[in-house]
């Protein structure tokens, strides 16, 4: 198969479903979170390099990795003198500890070590509105999961294990609610569900 996009995990985090609409049915509609999210991108898209005190900033640099099938772009990489690297990825929405950035981020770092043949031990997502850092460390724990969603989204992607619908609060936010039907979709399983039960009496 062809490698995932970094930036999929965090779809795929969000909701396997919507995961599936945008990369196996390629279904995707805007709306004023995914809007302003690329242009929260678009501006800081320019490719560079520069020195910073004790590290040179790379800007947008693309990712690749051959043993895990994955690859993309990451918004910031800060190399530091005494061998650090850290990798930054930019969110449009508030400073929290959100799952899907976290995996997103390890994502990279993984990447990144195959590339540079070097440990990457932490990293951080800037938000934008909230104009802070969270603060990231690639423990044993986020490496593993990272990599168990890794795997669980090549299912999807081959079509070995496709994903129902699921009605939840991040449904209210969701650009492809039109196209999931979440809710319509829930109801008409329990109704389904409900006749078997009846019929087996």
């Amino acid at each position: 198969m062809d490698d995932l996009w970094i930036s999929s995990l965090n779809q795929f985090c969000y909701c396997p479903y919507r995961f599936y609409l945008m990369y196996v049915e390629r279904v995707f509609e805007d709306n004023e979170y995914t809007v302003a999210g690329t242009l929260h991108h678009e501006s800081t898209s320019e490719v560079s390099s520069v020195r910073a005190g004790d590290k040179v900033v790379h800007r947008r640099v693309f990712l690749h990795s051959e043993r895990f099938g994955l690859r993309g772009i990451a918004d910031l990489i800060e190399v530091y003198d005494d061998g650090r690297v850290v990798v930054i990825e930019h969110k449009e929405g508030r400073k929290g500890r959100w799952f899907n950035d976290r995996v997103q981020l390890c994502a990279q770092a993984l990447c990144l070590e195959e590339m540079l043949n070097t440990k990457v031990e932490e990293g951080s997502v800037f938000y934008r509105r909230s104009g802070r850092r969270e603060r990231v460390v690639f423990d044993h724990k986020l490496r593993e999961e990272t990599l168990r969603i890794v795997e669980a989204a090549k299912r999807v992607f081959e079509e070995l294990d496709r994903p129902k619908p699921k009605f939840g609060p991040r449904c209210k936010g969701c650009s492809l609610k039109p196209f999931c039907l979440p809710e319509e979709t829930g109801l008409l399983e329990e109704q389904s569900g409900s006749s078997v039960r009846h019929s087996r009496r």
